[in-house]
């Protein structure tokens, strides 16, 4: 059977979204990226395919080395969905923090 990965899901784990941060500044070779973990390293490859099966990271072979880079096109799609809501919540705690500002500590 062959389960589809949901983006959110992948960037709900907090080792994905450290490896997507490492990853954005520059392509990194799996081992490159376990090196900044405590995890062994297959759980590191594991975290990687995720991350590829729902496109975020992109794979490139040189070689016998395997590097990871981030895919832009699929992280605009992913901040394009969320900013209607960062907006959105950005207005309501500005609302609340002037409802605030009205009472004294």
């Amino acid at each position: 059977m062959n389960l589809r990965r949901d983006v959110f899901q992948a960037i709900a784990d907090p080792t994905r979204r450290a490896i997507l941060l490492l990853v954005a500044s520059q392509s990194m070779t799996a081992g490159a990226i376990a090196s900044n973990f405590d995890t062994a390293r297959p759980t590191v490859s594991k975290h990687l395919q995720i991350l590829t099966e729902c496109e975020l990271l992109e794979q490139k072979q040189s070689g016998r080395e395997v590097s990871y880079y981030i895919n832009a096109k699929k992280m605009k799609e992913v901040a394009e969905f969320i900013e209607p809501f960062r907006q959105m919540w950005d207005a309501r705690f500005n609302k609340l923090e002037s409802i605030m500002k009205k009472y004294p500590k």
